[in-house]
Order: C-alpha cells, then sequence, then structure tokens
C-alpha cells in the first residue's frame, strides 16, 4: 500500500508519527470509556478526521497526489458505507423485535424454568452462541446477561462466571455466519467467503466456547436460585416481523450469491419490508380500542432511534482511521513484519490474539488492508481468530464492554482475567482445529 507520496516510508515522517499516535490514543481513550465517560465513537472519529485531513494538507500542492487521496478516502469512506446501512437494518430488526417482547419472552421462560445455577450457565451460554449466529454479539450478551442478573442477586461468583461464558459464546457463535460479527461481515463483504464457506467454521467455535466453559464448570456454585414469578407476552405482529427477518436473511445471500450485490442491499430490502408491516402495525394500533394496546402506536423511525448509533460510528471511525493509516504505509510494515517474516496460520493467529488489547473491528480492517496471499481457508481462519481473540479480555469485544457495564461490580476485567488461561486454550484448539480439517485451497465463490 502506497503512502501519501507514493512510498511506504511515510510511516518515518513527522506525518506518518503523528497519525499513528493519534490512533494509539483513540484506541486508549475507546478501553478507558467506562471509567472516563467518554463514549468510543468520539475519540475515534477525531482521530479519523484528523488523520485524513493532515493526508490531504500534506498533498496539497501536487494534483496527482490531491486526486490519489482523494480517491483513497472514498473508497474507505464506501466500505464504511456498506457496514453501516447493513448494521443499521439488522439492528432495526433487533430493536423492533425487542419492542414486540421477543426477548423478554425468552428472559422469563428462562426464569421460571427454575433451572439450578450450573444449568443456567450452560444454557444461557448456548443461547448465547446460538442467537449471536444471527444477531449482533453485544445485543445478544445483553439479553442473556439480563437473565443472570435476575436470578444471580446474592450470588456474585455466579453472575461473573456467567457473564465470562456469555461474551465467549456470543463471540464464538458470531465467527460462523455471516450475520453474526462485524469482522465476519466485513470477510463477507469484500469476497474473500461466501456465505456457506462460514459454516466450516461451526466445529472450532464450538469448542472456543466448550472448552473454557467445561473448565469453569467445576468452579461454580451448586444449588440453585428461587424461582420469581413473572409474566411476559409478545404483542401482535410478532410473527409477521419473525418471518421478515427470516425473510431478509434469505433474501440477502440471495442477492449476493445470484445478484453479486453487496449484502448491503438485501438488507435495505428487508429494512423496506419492515417498514412497512411497521406501518401496518402503527395504523392497527392506532385505530385499536384494546385495553393493551400502548399510548404510543409502533413506529419505525422512533425504533430506529434506539439503534446504538455510538457504536455504528465507532466502527465509521475505526475504518476511516485505518484506511488513513494504510495511505501512510502502516499496513504495509504490518504486513511485512507479520506475514511476511512467519507462517500465515501463525501470523494470523497473532493477529487474532492481539484483538483482545485493541479490539477485533480494526484488527480486521487492518488484515483486509495487508490484503495477504491467503485462500479461502486462511481468511476464514482470520474470521475465527478475529472473532474469538477478543474474549481473551473484557475489553477485546462489543460484548465484554457492555457487560462491564450492565453487571459492574460483579463483572470486571479482573475477573475475566483470572479466566484467561481458559479462554485461551479454547482459543488455541480452535485455531488447531480449524487447521486440522481446513478447506481446499481454492478462491471464494
Amino acid at each position: 500500500m502506497a503512502g501519501v507520496g507514493g512510498e511506504a516510508a511515510s510511516t518515518g515522517t513527522p506525518l506518518g508519527m503523528a497519525a499513528l499516535a493519534a490512533f494509539a490514543v483513540a484506541c486508549l481513550l475507546v478501553a478507558l470509556e467506562d471509567h472516563i465517560g467518554l463514549r468510543k465513537s468520539k475519540p475515534m472519529l477525531l482521530a479519523a478526521t484528523a488523520i485524513w485531513g493532515a493526508i490531504a494538507w500534506a498533498a496539497q500542492g501536487d494534483p496527482q497526489r490531491a486526486q490519489a487521496v482523494s480517491a483513497a478516502f472514498e473508497r474507505s469512506f464506501l466500505e464504511f458505507s456498506e457496514l453501516f446501512f447493513f448494521l443499521v437494518a439488522s439492528t432495526a430488526f433487533v430493536e423492533a423485535l425487542a419492542e414486540r417482547g421477543v426477548f423478554d419472552v425468552l428472559r422469563v421462560a428462562l426464569i421460571r424454568r427454575g433451572w439450578s445455577w450450573r444449568g443456567l450457565f450452560w444454557i444461557t451460554g448456548a443461547l448465547a452462541f446460538a442467537l449471536s449466529s444471527v444477531l449482533n454479539n453485544m445485543t445478544t450478551a445483553l439479553v442473556m446477561a439480563a437473565v443472570v442478573l435476575a436470578l444471580g442477586a446474592g450470588q456474585p461468583r455466579f453472575v461473573a462466571m456467567a457473564c465470562i461464558n456469555i461474551v465467549v459464546a456470543a463471540n464464538a457463535g458470531g465467527a460462523w455466519c455471516a450475520f453474526g460479527d462485524v469482522t465476519t461481515l466485513m470477510v463477507w463483504q469484500a469476497g474473500h467467503a461466501g456465505f456457506f464457506d462460514f459454516f466450516a467454521l461451526l466445529p472450532p467455535a464450538l469448542v472456543s466456547w466448550l472448552l473454557p466453559a467445561a473448565l469453569m464448570h467445576p468452579a461454580l456454585p451448586s444449588g440453585q436460585p428461587q424461582a420469581a414469578a413473572c409474566t411476559a407476552h409478545c404483542k401482535p405482529g410478532t410473527l409477521a416481523m419473525v418471518v421478515v427477518f427470516a425473510l431478509t436473511i434469505a433474501l440477502t445471500v440471495a442477492c449476493v450469491q445470484l445478484l453479486a450485490l453487496p449484502p448491503m442491499f438485501g438488507m435495505l430490502a428487508g429494512l423496506a419490508l419492515l417498514q412497512m408491516l411497521s406501518w401496518r402495525i402503527g395504523r392497527r394500533e392506532a385505530t385499536s380500542t384494546a385495553a393493551d394496546v400502548p399510548a404510543e402506536p409502533h413506529d419505525i423511525f422512533r425504533l430506529l432511534a434506539r439503534n446504538d448509533w455510538d457504536t455504528l460510528l465507532f466502527f465509521g471511525g475505526v475504518l476511516l482511521a485505518v484506511g488513513g493509516l494504510a495511505e501512510l504505509g502502516w499496513i504495509e510494515l504490518l504486513a511485512a513484519s507479520t506475514y511476511g517474516q512467519m507462517p500465515p496460520a501463525l501470523a494470523t493467529s497473532l493477529l487474532g490474539a492481539s484483538s483482545a488489547l485493541i479490539d477485533n473491528i480494526p484488527v480486521m480492517s487492518a488484515v483486509l488492508h495487508m490484503a495477504p496471499p491467503l485462500d479461502r481457508s486462511g481468511w476464514l481462519l482470520a474470521t475465527l481468530a478475529c472473532g474469538v481473540g477478543g474474549s481473551l479480555l473484557s475489553i477485546g469485544s462489543a460484548a465484554g464492554i457492555a457487560l462491564m457495564g450492565v453487571a459492574r461490580g460483579s463483572y470486571t476485567f479482573t475477573r475475566h482475567l483470572r479466566w484467561s488461561w481458559a479462554i485461551a486454550l479454547g482459543y488455541v484448539a480452535s485455531v488447531a482445529l480449524h487447521l486440522l480439517f481446513a478447506l481446499p485451497h481454492g478462491s471464494a465463490p
């Protein structure tokens, strides 16, 4: 990747060093978000715009260089736009299903079953693994954590261990489906693997959760929580909304496979269907006199306002910042020191483990900018490594950061760190399993 001046040597210039420092400071502030109260999108977007502004300023006076910088920024912004609109559509479905009461019904059903502490540990982990394949890992983790917190009063050890298990399971579950995690989506959108190729990651992803969970099991408290008397029900239109969500997933896959359109296209089509359904539900509620109808009729735009815009803008800042570092030659330098010095599988595994400190989104973005000569199996390994590598520390994924906020005092960085050795064993085992049964060489469809 050429720098501003057409050479990777831009990394050694004051501009290159300042850009790297700006990105490092932004990453540090993101890691400290829970302590200083500064939302993560703010420092990352500021760093991204500062990096690109400095690059453009340095290119002034040379029309050819200025045009190349403008084209490079447009490419980075297009990457962000595709990811942004995909996530807006998918999170709109999550908010709509939550508003209809789907997740409340799930939570109440688990609470009323009277599971033991150990049974609850396993069932919440299994559900986190399954749900995160179609929902984002942070939403899945928050839904499962609500069950744990509702029953875990007076059992801080159980809450901490269950939250660790949920984080690991949600990150692992998101690694084997194109819809499950942002890093997986990035690889799919880049065309390095087809939708069904990711299913090959199911066995190693499952191992990355089951092994640490099994090692944690003996340390769980015995007995069971007291069953709580609570109720919940789904609102009218829930079934139709679930059908539209399933249709959207099928439509997205079909558009990619048959029309060679980006996944964003299918999700936007699904969002349009959701809007039409929400309009119908809203009109029905507005004219209904039933006692259980809410005071404010169903409104899709009010639900869209609930989206986690901070996280969406954070992703944009990361992609733009990494794109700027790539333009300066930093990604090429990183590629030379990893893929240029060691076997590709080892380099990918180490980069995946580094996502525990840096976050998996910038790591995957950097790997995509490196464009190492990986076959389909190699890109699947990168997806697996970045997807589950963030579980090694509580700050390595959106799921872990979110649970540190909602389970403050029970689930902490240090309590997660106590079981990092078990999670690391699961990480190594999953990578080894993938390499053992790697897909044959070939290009992605």
